[in-house]
């Protein structure tokens, strides 16, 4: 189900993208949109990892530096049927974590310095396999995608302005695009952001088995953000577990995160299921 709302989501965030194009330049602002999309997502799809790993001085870590971290990394990896990602460290005492990479094979699991203070083993796995589930369904390229398409919309929607008065179809419906379209994009990607996040709490689940450990670490990084938001880009907020600007504060339309509440209680009905 989840699958089809996120199909639906970015086929609608696409029809804004045509759609701020065609008030642009009519036909060929439509496909002006389409070639700049393009060329957006393939910037973003070779170089965005390097590009996030570099905003936050991570730095690779030896097997020697951080044993626990590799060697649960290695065998949920391996449980979950991926090749090991490579593996970061951010010197930030706030704890957090986030994925990054185009696919499978170029993958790197980022994780704060904070985050092996707060949490005991099972719950570090949790995490690591919150973060391996989203590589494993390519929630990366997905939430990518969808940030980059917003981006294009935002940006031609402006453009409507100046040019909808001539090509676009008139100057009212232009000033329109440019205030709707922008803040309709916003809640698509957003709600993509939030479905992904689901489905990786899930997944980290079924490869770890066990959700309560998840559960109680989303309590424990969430708490420690709401008390000591973390610095960071608010464009890559939804690449974190936990919500780093300020936890689960954003309970509307525009959060990247579901709320915790809720991804712990969906977690926990997890584990009181009868298994089959």
């Amino acid at each position: 189900m989840n699958t089809l709302k996120v199909i639906l989501l970015l086929a609608s965030l696409s029809g804004l993208l045509i759609l701020a194009g065609y008030f642009v330049a009519r036909g060929t602002g439509v496909v002006i949109a389409l070639v700049f999309s393009a060329l957006m997502n393939f910037g973003s799809y070779w170089y965005s990892d390097s590009i996030v790993l570099r905003m936050y001085s991570a730095r690779e870590v030896p097997h020697a530096e951080a044993p626990v971290l590799h060697n649960s990394v290695e065998a949920l990896a391996a449980r979950a049927g991926l090749p090991k990602p490579r593996i970061y460290l951010i010197s930030n005492d706030v704890p957090n974590a986030f994925a990054t990479g185009r696919n499978e094979d170029h993958a790197a699991v980022a994780v704060t310095s904070g985050i092996q203070k707060i949490l005991d083993r099972d719950e570090l796995e949790g995490v690591l396999a919150h973060e391996l589930s989203h590589i494993k369904h390519k929630d990366i390229l997905i939430s990518t995608m969808a940030a980059t398409v917003a981006s294009a919309v935002v940006l031609l929607s402006r453009w409507a302005v100046f040019f909808g008065n001539d090509e676009g179809g008139g100057m009212i419906p232009a000033i329109a695009m440019a205030v709707i379209a922008p803040v309709a994009a916003t809640v698509i990607q957003m709600a993509i952001s939030r479905s992904r996040e689901y489905d990786a709490d899930a997944g980290s689940a079924r490869i770890t088995g066990k959700p309560e450990a998840l559960a109680s670490a989303l309590r424990k990084l969430s708490a420690a953000s709401r008390a000591n938001p973390m610095n960071v880009n608010p464009s890559t907020a939804h690449m974190f577990i936990v919500n780093p600007l300020s936890g689960d504060f954003l309970r509307t339309l525009f959060s990247t995160h579901p709320p915790i509440e809720k991804r712990i209680e969906r977690l926990l009905a997890m584990k009181a299921a009868p298994k089959e």
